[in-house]
């Protein structure tokens, strides 16, 4: 399924003008997560600023990434955005493969690594992007959930239910919506939240729990 023919509105991510999270979702600021059943949460803080600037969900053995931007109104971010991944993945001696998803078109990253026995091997994670309306939100899948399909659903129905909070206050394009800890879950606690220092551009294939293959 490519961007073009996924519908966001029908199938989420949800802007917050068409989903209600008065209850059962945890208030992250720019983002409101569902509470789900054995969800644990980290969030990612830059350490110069000490701003929190990523929000990391660990489901059922794997993770996903999220950072959500302010976006244009006529046009989204998802296919520069990709060419940029692309270009940073290669520079680091790894390979993108651009396909159709189930959450629209998507990148399969992958970067050479080394087993746990020092053996060659690669790091796999997977890229997704939706465009809403004045926002872009950005999902990196981790662990199984990037390459089983079967391991993917949960996560990908935790990714569908996330909804963004936009705010009305101008930003320029690919600012990051801030995103604050949260004060109640408003549903089945997670466990709680822990800030961890963050590099500047948040590369997530550089940090965070690696899955590694055998070559």
């Amino acid at each position: 399924m490519s961007s073009k023919d996924y519908d966001r509105t029908a199938l989420g991510p949800f802007d917050e003008s068409e989903q209600d999270t008065g209850s059962g979702y945890i208030d992250l600021g720019a983002l409101r997560i569902n509470a789900a059943e054995g969800l644990q949460l980290r969030l990612e803080v830059e350490e110069r600023s000490k701003r929190v600037i990523a929000v990391t969900l660990d489901l059922a053995g794997s993770t996903l990434q999220l950072q959500a931007f302010a976006a244009p109104k006529t046009e989204g971010l998802w296919d520069e955005i990709r060419e940029q991944i692309g270009v940073s993945v290669g520079s680091q001696g790894g390979t993108v493969e651009e396909r159709p998803g189930r959450l629209g078109t998507e990148l399969l990253a992958k970067l050479p690594a080394q087993t746990p026995d020092g053996q060659p091997g690669f790091r796999v994670a997977r890229f997704v992007g939706i465009n809403g309306p004045r926002w872009f939100l950005r999902g990196v899948f981790g662990g199984p959930a990037a390459f089983q399909p079967a391991a993917a659903a949960s996560v990908e129905a935790l990714f569908r239910s996330v909804v963004v909070v936009r705010g009305d206050h101008p930003l320029p394009p690919r600012e990051l919506l801030q995103l604050k800890l949260p004060k109640d879950a408003g549903g089945p606690a997670p466990a709680a939240p822990t800030a961890e220092p963050a590099r500047p551009d948040l590369n997530p294939l550089e940090r965070g729990p690696e899955i590694t293959e055998t070559r």
